[in-house]
């Protein structure tokens, strides 16, 4: 039995196997062992993933782009079906053909048939819905065995990363682990040592695990919402002067997981009803026109890139070429911070609540432990720190952490 470890994220996935007892990340696009967590989709319903799926798209290819997929688990969203090309299909089905052309790369790549499989998954996929955590992941098993997995478990995301930080430990510590990913942000405490590693029992090792379902894609969102969307008519009055212009659009085209919503003929038609009765029909149009031409995820992207910039810039240029030529909007970090203080409060308070839970007082925490590419933006990283302000901080591979421990977890359950 070959056993692999499988980080589905928001934004992007890894998948490794065991290699001389070592995790190792198996090439899924070229060299790269880490893969944008996209598609897109031919008229013809071909199927292209990662970067050739966002060049596809941004190269003006006809077809759909589809991103955040993992969004949409645990929510009633998942049965529903979204137009490729000529046929209606599900989101389960989305994801499945996502995630075999992902398995069948590794296999190439590593000369093996994987059978079993042990699947990443955050604390909770939905906040305050212990069913619909149980739904998805209900759905990632069933997905799983219809790849050809006839072994499929689950490991939360920041015990993985745990287990990846505890092989270069030389000493016995107690740990927060912070993993900040596209679509969630979960800690766990974990006891880990040089002693502990080779233990086939952990569990009186994790202290606690807990999680809140933020993450990178509602930066992203609050950013878009508080700069671009404005220039799209958000906000704009109607020619009844109490009135604004409907919202729920602007939302939809700031958020990864509904922008293909918005690509049917109705929805453009209510926009241009919305056109007829603005006092502002020149925003409308913007709005309209990227709507027609279905370049919202162009949006989004400018805005995705908007926001790394960010985290070493203090101010930046939104080019917003998908809504009109030359149209660009400056914003300074001191303004994203404002637009996301409350998402970064959130992480915040879902860390102090792990170390209650756990309980353990801050200055009992050896290391922080930040994994997941959102722990690269400032403010985000700062709420976290704050929490055990005397551990030390330790940098962990962003994109690769989670899929380390989850391979080191395959091994320890099934043998490599």
């Amino acid at each position: 039995m070959t056993a692999c470890g499988l980080d589905f994220g928001t934004s992007n996935t890894t998948l490794g196997v065991a290699d001389a007892g070592a995790p190792l990340l198996a090439p899924l696009e070229g060299d790269e062992r880490t893969i944008p967590s996209a598609i897109f989709f031919s008229p013809a319903g071909d199927a292209k993933v990662g970067r050739a799926a966002m060049s596809a798209y941004f190269d003006g290819e006809a077809g759909r782009l589809m991103r955040s997929l993992k969004s949409v688990l645990g929510t009633s969203l998942i049965d529903e079906a979204t137009q490729l090309g000529r046929s209606r299909v599900k989101f389960r089905e989305v994801i499945a053909r996502y995630l075999a052309i992902v398995k069948r790369r590794a296999e190439a790549a590593t000369g093996r048939t994987l059978d079993a499989v042990v699947h990443g998954r955050p604390v909770h996929f939905v906040d305050g819905d212990p069913e619909g955590d149980a739904r998805a992941e209900e759905t990632l098993r069933e997905i799983a065995l219809s790849l050809g997995f006839k072994e499929v478990s689950f490991q939360f995301e920041p015990v993985a990363a745990a287990l990846d930080y505890e092989r270069g430990v030389s000493g016995e510590e107690l740990a927060l682990i912070a993993d900040i990913g596209g679509g969630t942000s979960d800690f766990s405490v974990v006891r880990l040592g040089p002693d502990r590693h080779g233990r086939d029992d952990r569990q009186s090792d994790i202290l606690a695990n807990d999680g809140v379902r933020v993450g990178g894609v509602d930066f992203d969102r609050r950013l878009s919402l508080g700069t671009v969307m404005p220039l799209l008519g958000l906000g704009s009055p109607m020619k009844r002067r109490e009135l604004e212009a409907p919202s729920v659009y602007f939302h939809e085209l700031s958020t990864w997981s509904t922008i293909n919503k918005l690509y049917d003929g109705r929805t453009l038609r209510q926009v241009r009803e919305v056109r007829r009765e603005s006092a502002r029909p020149d925003l409308i149009d913007r709005l309209i026109r990227v709507i027609d031409d279905e370049r919202g995820h162009g949006l989004a992207a400018e805005v995705e890139a908007a926001k790394i910039r960010l985290s070493d810039e203090a101010e930046t240029t939104l080019a917003l070429p998908a809504v009109e030529p030359g149209l660009a909007a400056e914003v300074r970090r001191e303004a994203f911070e404002q637009h996301t203080a409350q998402l970064a409060q959130k992480i915040s308070a879902q860390t102090r609540r792990c170390l209650a839970e756990a309980g353990v007082l801050a200055d009992k925490i050896d290391a922080v432990f930040l994994t997941g590419g959102s722990t690269r933006i400032g403010h985000v990283r700062g709420a976290i720190l704050e929490v055990a302000p005397s551990a030390r901080v330790i940098e962990g591979d962003i994109f690769g952490a989670v899929g380390a421990g989850l391979t080191i977890e395959a091994a320890r359950r099934y043998g490599s």
